[in-house]
């Protein structure tokens, strides 16, 4: 037998790296691991990596600050499949830092992260490349990006995977992302909504409520409402309400109801099937008061439509309506009062509200709460709007203190509701009277000097409804309301620039206030108004005539005539002619001017209440052509000093009747002069006037 040979061992090849084990406690050096073209070691690291970042918030900021992402997202398109998957793995979870986000949207992965939806991916690729898109989509940025490389078809068909994680990270993003329009329409294309109403049945709670959730916002859409319906969709939603174990989807469920109950055909439907009583009851009954919010917007969206309100109104949603008033939760309050606001366009439901329903709502104005109180002073606004019976009950019940307060709000929709019902009511005269006993015009110097316009157009309105008697015009004037009610003139808004208007003329149905109007400019910027094609309204026109027909002065001194319902008396005065944007002086500065040149001024008094200066006194038996004003008793002592006799009025002596006004002046007296000698001597001789003073027929006036 031969001699065993031992074998030499070979060494190993000079140009092979021995195999090394790394231990490292450093991210840093795993992330410089990540450059590595050992598929292995990519793997490990990727791992190492992922696990770090599951530990928390400050992970994640470590590994950007590190310079992780970026090689990271190299390996997103990587050859190994587990390199692959793990390094996906990381972005899913890097995603939800906001930074991290940020680094992603402008390197562009996007088209990469979606790539990894593909039906031949494995499925925790899906779980976390799914993911990354709901991290992703939470931002505008983000969602515009997934929508433009084409991410919701895909995620729509990862709605149906065996996954649960998969398909709660796709209805995610799929809610974030439908948020903006262009999103649902696609949406609507792409048949989503049968498999989201497949996700009702999950038995994973949020995935129901997510998907809920984007029922809610996708069936705003008329189209989609109608798909959901055809896919009996209703059912699945009113079985979820009769589920007591459901109670956390109730709320959510009733939104999309809601937005169902837009469509007439879905009402007459849930009607007919008898979902609609169920609905009612539901939200009637319940305890949880967002249940109870949402069920009455579901009916304030609803009953904007007639016939819907029709449909309501026979299933007695009022009852329902006035026990959620009484609700311990301010939102329930709200939404319950804003919802009677919409169902009162029904005249029945406002007459059965007349008895039911209004006292409980003026309890509500005097809510902590400023938005219960809006809420509450608009369905008042509504309920009294062309309803006498419910403006009565609403003073009954004591609604009138309330209001007043609301009009001190900072809201001004609680301000412009409580004004809107006080004019409802200012409407009739006995509560007009107890209005105005409650400092209404002080009340409202508040919202006139408003600059919300809604605000502004109701409490010039308001000061039209109530302003209806001397007493308050005299003290919307003595609150300093007329300067604000004038400024409203000015407004751009037509409506408020009518209500102003409308206030004006009724400001304006005294002789006193119609001056004192004139003299802060009122006259002169409705002339402006009505001069504009655009501007000017029958409110316009009308105050303007209402002002000139209580100032006869100045109606003759800008026109020239006065019409046959012009009645002058005392105090009227012929100032002469004077051009537009001039403004005519009072008598009392008139009376203080010295005598100079120019023509006469005329004057109608039966009282001599208007003393002239003790200058004049002693030269009116002599005045020549200057312009004066004297008392009766100087008229008398003119006319026994018949010698030195000369008519003031600028028209010559008895013999001069053809003599033309000092001023120029083509006046209607001198038109009538020998008709009128033996008016103006009957005058002057009985003493009626304070000054000289004439009587003619002019233009069909009397003067």
């Amino acid at each position: 037998m031969g001699k065993k040979i031992k074998k030499e061992v070979e060494p190993p090849p000079k140009d092979v790296f021995d195999p090394l084990t790394i231990e490292s406690k450093k991210a840093a050096t795993v992330v410089l691991m990540l450059k590595s073209p050992e598929e292995d070691i990519l793997a490990k690291a990727c791992e190492a990596i992922y696990k770090f970042a599951l530990k928390g918030e400050e992970n994640k900021a470590t590994l950007l600050e590190l310079g992780a992402v970026e090689p990271l997202t190299k390996l997103l398109t990587h050859e190994d499949k587990i390199v692959r998957r793990n390094a996906m793995m990381i972005f899913g979870i890097l995603a939800s830092n906001s930074d991290v986000k940020k680094l992603l949207r402008e390197l562009e992965v996007m088209s990469s992260v979606i790539a990894q939806l593909s039906p031949e991916e494995e499925v925790v690729i899906h779980e976390f490349a799914s993911l990354c898109l709901a991290n992703m989509s939470v931002e505008y940025t983000g969602k515009v990006q997934i929508f433009e490389h084409g991410g919701l078809e895909p995620l729509i068909r990862l709605l149906s995977s065996p996954d649960p994680d998969v398909k709660k990270n796709s209805i995610e993003c799929i809610y974030n992302l439908v948020q903006d329009f262009q999103c649902r329409t696609t949406l609507q294309e792409l048949n989503a909504i049968p498999p989201i109403l497949e996700l009702l049945k999950s038995e994973y709670p949020i995935i129901q409520l997510l998907a809920l959730k984007t029922l809610g916002v996708i069936t705003c859409d008329k189209e989609a409402r109608t798909t959901l319906k055809d896919n009996q969709g209703l059912d699945h939603l009113t079985k979820i309400l009769e589920t007591k174990e459901l109670n956390d989807l109730h709320v959510e469920a009733l939104a999309v109801i809601a937005n169902c109950l837009e469509d007439m055909d879905t009402m007459v439907l849930m009607q007919q099937s008898g979902s609609l009583k169920k609905v009612l009851s539901f939200a009637e009954n319940s305890t949880i008061p967002d249940i109870q919010k949402n069920a009455a917007k579901a009916i304030t969206k609803a009953a904007y439509d007639p016939e819907n309100r029709k449909v309501f109104h026979e299933q007695e949603v009022e009852k329902c309506l006035v026990t959620l008033l009484g609700s311990d939760s301010d939102g329930t309050k709200i939404a319950a009062s804003q919802a009677i606001s919409a169902m009162c366009e029904n005249l029945s439901c406002k007459e059965f509200f007349n008895t039911q329903g209004i006292p409980q709502i003026v309890q509500l104005l005097k809510s902590d709460n400023e938005e219960v109180r809006e809420a509450a002073a608009l369905a008042l606004a509504n309920l009294t709007t062309s309803s006498p019976a419910n403006a009565n009950a609403a003073a009954e019940a004591d609604a009138i203190d309330p209001l007043i307060n609301i009009l001190s709000s900072k809201r001004d929709g609680a301000v412009a509701n409580a004004a809107t019902v006080l004019t409802n009511m200012a409407i009739q005269e006995p509560l007009r009277a107890i209005i105005q006993n409650h400092e209404i015009m002080r009340a409202l110097l508040g919202p006139l000097h408003s600059t919300n316009t809604v605000v502004q157009s109701t409490a010039a309105l308001t000061v039209a409804a109530t302003a209806c008697d001397v007493e308050s015009r005299n003290e919307l004037k003595n609150c300093g309301g007329l300067e604000p009610l004038i400024e409203l003139l000015h407004s751009k808004n037509d409506e408020v620039r009518r209500h102003a208007s409308w206030a004006i003329m009724v400001c304006a149905g005294d002789e006193l206030m119609a001056v004192e109007l004139c003299r802060l400019g009122a006259l002169d910027i409705l002339e402006e108004i009505n001069r504009s094609l655009s501007r000017k309204n029958k409110f316009s026109e009308a105050a303007y005539n209402k002002l000139l027909n209580n100032n006869l002065s100045l109606k003759y001194s800008q026109t020239g005539y006065l019409s046959s319902s012009n009645i002058i008396s005392d105090g009227f005065y012929d100032y002469g002619r004077i051009n537009p944007g001039t403004k005519l002086l009072p008598l009392k500065e008139l009376c203080l001017q010295e005598l100079n040149d120019q023509r006469a001024i005329l004057l109608v008094n039966n009282k001599s209440d208007i003393s002239p200066p003790p200058s004049m006194e002693d030269k009116s038996s002599d005045v020549g052509y200057g312009r004066s004003i004297s008392s009766s008793s100087s008229l008398r002592r003119a006319s026994k000093e018949k010698a030195n006799f000369r008519f003031s009025a600028g028209f010559g002596s008895p013999t001069e009747e053809k003599s033309e006004p000092a001023s120029g002046r083509n006046t209607v007296l001198s038109r009538g002069a020998t008709k009128e000698k033996g008016a103006r001597h009957w005058l002057i001789k009985s003493g009626l006037a304070a000054a000289w003073c004439v009587v003619s027929t002019a233009e069909g006036g009397t003067r």
